[in-house]
């Protein structure tokens, strides 16, 4: 993608659910009967590519390997953005914006929400604003439950409708692969199939920040959601078992509401030895050697 003199470029990084509980619905307001999260949060190394040009008519080109994916970018989560922050900030300074897909479409990754804060934050560039701005925040809510967390695009945890983040905090670098069957799954599909099985257990232990510490603290949590993902889409299963058969794979899960799932390694050789295989014996999946922090 070429870039045009005077544009300004960011990066929208795949978060990751390191950990996924869900314990409640939303009681009163506009967003009742919501279902209400808690887990731990961090990002991929994988990342779309938004860039910002200033000063003319507002528009959205896509391109990149998952472009077809990404529906029409009348519906798309940047010119989204774009709009809620303009309802905000009076004479709000817009332009056309370039995206590249790299991070697969409905896929538990938030990569419309990572686009949706990427634009947010060019936007706040291109205006003067400061990222602290609580307008950026607001609109950041208003489009979508995990462009809040992607604003940052830091390790944290995140709760309630993804509107309450902990303070930011450092993880270890973790060598992983991501993995997509090749098939998107709508987030309301997957809770839709979940119900009402909340765990209400109290989980206030801090997060360890050793790789190992970590690691264990990790295997004794999951994502609630994985049953039901699964129960819409049995392949995910099937990507789970290879995962965890995989050479030197420490913990695999599925990462939001799916289809994309993740292993943990403690090498970048094991994980890259882990990607070839799975690439080899299943032709028709997507993988991506990554890292995660």
């Amino acid at each position: 993608m070429a870039i045009v003199e005077g544009s300004l470029v960011d990066a929208a990084f795949a978060k990751i659910n390191l950990t996924l509980r869900v314990i409640g619905r939303r009681q009163g307001g506009d967003k009742a009967g919501y279902h209400e999260i808690e887990g731990l949060v961090a990002f991929a190394d994988l990342a779309d590519t938004l860039t910002f040009q200033p000063g003319v008519t507002i528009g959205l080109d896509v391109s990149g390997p998952f472009a077809g994916a990404s529906g029409p970018p009348a519906n798309n989560l940047v010119l989204k953005s774009a709009a809620a922050l303009g309802r905000r900030v009076d004479g709000l300074k817009v332009g056309h914006f370039r995206l590249e897909k790299n991070i697969p479409a409905a896929a538990g990754l938030g990569g419309g929400s990572a686009d949706a804060a990427a634009a947010l934050r060019l936007l706040s560039r291109a205006n003067g604003l400061s990222i602290d701005d609580a307008r950026l925040m607001v609109a950041a809510l208003e489009t979508g439950a995990d462009v809040p967390v992607c604003l940052a695009s830091r390790a944290c945890m995140m709760r309630g409708l993804g509107e309450r983040l902990s303070p930011p905090f450092e993880l270890p670098r973790l060598p992983a692969v991501l993995v997509n069957p090749g098939a998107a799954l709508a987030t309301r599909d997957v809770f839709a199939r979940f119900g009402d099985r909340f765990d209400n257990r109290d989980d206030s232990a801090d997060v360890p920040r050793e790789p190992d510490a970590l690691m264990d603290w990790l295997a004794h949590r999951g994502n609630d959601l994985t049953p039901a993902a699964i129960a819409c889409l049995p392949v995910i299963a099937e990507v789970l078992a290879a995962l965890r058969l995989a050479p030197g794979a420490r913990l695999a899960r599925m990462s939001g509401s799916g289809a994309t799932c993740f292993a943990l390694f403690t090498t970048a050789g094991e994980a890259a030895a882990a990607a070839w295989m799975l690439e080899a014996r299943h032709a028709g999946w997507w993988v991506c050697l990554t890292t995660i922090g």
